[in-house]
């Protein structure tokens, strides 16, 4: 009777951490996206400020100068956790935005 109750009870414990193991992979899926999509829009970001400094209108200008140098630290922070989190990341449009920035830096 004991054997049967130690089964019943092993069987039990294992469907709840199943399911408990389900429940992370999904919240860590999600953060995974959420994280890819935060770079993919900084770094977007970064290329459209660049941009935006090397028009003749604001070339030189200190304030976005400053806003490039902190917008890399930023990009360099969400590069760290992306790393960990990089299984949902779009490939395809971080190939895009790379490819748009050199263009940005050879125009400069």
């Amino acid at each position: 009777m004991s054997l049967y109750l130690a089964i019943a009870i092993s069987i039990l414990v294992n469907v709840l951490l199943v399911w408990y193991i389900v429940r992370l992979l999904r919240k860590f899926m999600y953060i995974s996206e959420t994280i890819s999509d935060l770079y993919l829009t900084t770094k977007a970001f970064q290329i459209f400020v660049k941009g935006m400094y090397s028009m003749d209108a604001f070339h030189g200008e200190p304030m976005i100068q400053e806003l490039i140098s902190r917008l890399r630290e930023v990009s360099e922070e969400v590069e760290l956790f992306r790393s960990v989190f990089e299984h949902s990341l779009d490939q395809e449009l971080e190939d895009e935005l790379n490819a748009r920035e050199a263009e940005a830096e050879e125009e400069a």
